[in-house]
């Protein structure tokens, strides 16, 4: 029980480092941590006419982080999106799916458009 807390406290620090860089390159969060029937979307952030639903994730090395995401875990987050495209880009906005991966000592790395299906 202590570990999977530890872990979601990592976790929402992760989160909270990656709105505050997405921000600093012009991003404005729109939502966190928005649960749907098909998964989590951690971030969902906008930047002009584009809304970017955002998986991060945070990780103890820079070879952990390296590794951090897959396909599987990506697919989930597409479906999430696709469920929320509507609720946040109902006004024409393009959407796409971005990455932020975290390591401490590492700047943040922001992968965009991670997920082309």
């Amino acid at each position: 029980m202590r570990d999977r807390r530890a872990a979601e406290q990592r976790g929402r620090a992760g989160e909270t480092i990656a709105a505050w860089y997405l921000r600093a390159k012009g991003w404005r969060i729109l939502d966190r941590r928005v649960r749907t029937p098909a998964g989590e979307i951690d971030l969902v952030a906008k930047r002009g006419k584009l809304i970017a639903f955002v998986e991060v994730k945070a990780r103890a090395t820079v070879a952990e982080r390296d590794f951090a995401i897959d396909e599987r875990r990506l697919a989930r987050v597409a479906a999430a999106a696709e469920i929320l495209g509507p609720r946040y880009a109902a006004n024409g906005e393009d959407i796409r799916i971005d990455v932020v991966l975290l390591a401490p000592g590492s700047r943040p790395q922001h992968i965009e458009n991670a997920w082309i299906g």
